[in-house]
C-alpha cells in the first residue's frame, strides 16, 4: 500500500509509467524469492523485500527511467540463477542464463559490464563454481542478447546502434562532475551508504551465526554495494542506474541487520532509519514537484 501510494503521488497514470511500475512489482517479487530461495535472513521474515520497497521509493526520482526499470530486474534475475551455482563448477546452464540476464542489463546499460570481471572473481572466491565451462558459458550468456541484436542490424543495414552503444564505455568524465547530482540525489546516495554500512559492520560482527554459504552470498552483496558506491563517486553522471545495484545490495544487509537484533539500541537506530526513509520520500516527492 505504501508503494502504491508513492508511485500514484509520482504520477503513475499521469505519466503512464505501467511498465516501469509492472518493473517494480517484478522487481519485489524477484526479492522475495532471492530471500525465501537462499533463507539470506534465518528466521520467517519478509524484511528483505520491505527494505528493498522502502529504499526504491526513497528514491523515487527514478521511477520515470524504463531503462532503469528493465536492468533492476535483470540483476536481480541473475543474483537468483547465479546463486544457485554455489560449489557447482559444472551449472554450465544456470551459469549461462545468469549472465543472459546480466547480457539484457546491459542493453539498458552499458556499463554493467565493468562489474563482469568482477562476478567471475566472486564466482571463484565466493560460490566456488568458476571454471573453464563456466567462464565460457557466462561469456556466451553475455553476448547472446548482442547476437541476435545484431542479426536485426545486419539485416537493417545499420550498425550505427552498435558502434554508438559500445562508445559509452570508452567515455570516463575527468575531473568528476558532482554538479550533474540534484540535492535530492546526494541525500538519497548518503542515506543509503550510511544504511550500507550499518548492515555492513553488523554482518561482520554476527556473521558466524549464519551459514557458510550464506556468509559468501552476503559477501557478494557487500563487495557488488562497495563497488557501485565506488563507480558513483568516480562517475556521478552514471548514478541513476549506479544507484539501483546500491539499493539492490544494501536491502539485505540491512534486512540482516533489522529483522535479527533486538537490543534497545538497534531498536531505535531503526526507527530512526525508518522514519527517515519517509522523510526522504517526502523530501523528493516535494523536490521533484510530482505532488504539484
Amino acid at each position: 500500500m505504501y508503494a502504491v501510494g508513492c508511485w500514484l503521488l509520482c504520477g503513475l497514470v499521469k505519466e503512464g509509467w505501467w511498465i516501469q511500475f509492472g518493473c517494480f512489482i517484478l522487481s519485489t517479487y524477484m526479492m522475495v524469492e532471492l530471500n525465501n530461495s537462499n533463507a539470506l535472513i534465518r528466521i520467517y521474515s519478509r524484511m528483505v523485500s520491505s527494505a528493498f520497497i522502502m529504499l526504491i521509493c526513497a528514491a523515487c526520482f527514478l521511477f520515470g527511467s524504463i531503462h532503469g526499470a528493465i536492468s533492476q530486474v535483470c540483476v536481480i534475475v541473475t543474483y537468483l540463477i547465479l546463486f544457485h551455482t554455489y560449489q557447482d563448477k559444472q551449472s554450465t546452464g544456470l551459469t549461462y542464463y545468469a549472465f543472459l540476464f546480466t547480457g539484457l542489463a546491459s542493453l539498458a546499460f552499458v556499463h554493467i559490464l565493468f562489474f563482469i570481471p568482477f562476478l567471475w572473481l566472486l564466482m571463484s572466491t565466493h560460490l566456488q563454481s568458476f571454471s573453464w565451462r563456466t567462464f565460457f558459458a557466462s561469456v556466451m550468456g553475455v553476448i547472446t542478447p548482442y547476437w541476435f541484436g545484431g542479426c536485426w542490424l545486419i539485416y537493417q543495414e545499420d550498425f550505427e546502434p552498435v558502434t554508438e552503444h559500445f562508445r559509452q564505455l570508452a567515455e570516463f568524465q575527468f575531473p568528476f562532475d558532482y554538479s550533474l547530482l540534484s540535492a535530492s540525489q546526494i541525500i538519497t546516495f548518503f542515506f543509503i551508504v550510511i544504511i550500507a554500512t550499518i548492515g555492513t559492520i553488523h554482518y561482520w560482527r554476527t556473521s558466524y551465526n549464519d551459514k557458510i554459504r550464506i556468509r559468501q552470498l552476503y559477501g557478494i552483496f557487500i563487495w557488488i554495494d562497495a563497488l557501485s558506491i565506488l563507480f558513483v563517486c568516480l562517475q556521478p553522471q552514471h548514478y541513476d542506474s549506479l544507484i539501483r545495484l546500491m539499493i539492490i545490495n544494501t536491502a539485505p544487509l540491512i534486512a540482516h541487520f533489522i529483522a535479527l537484533t533486538q537490543t534497545r539500541v538497534t531498536n531505535i537506530t531503526f526507527h530512526i532509519l525508518y522514519l527517515t526513509a519517509i522523510v526522504l520520500t517526502a523530501y523528493n516527492l516535494w523536490m521533484s514537484s510530482f505532488l504539484f
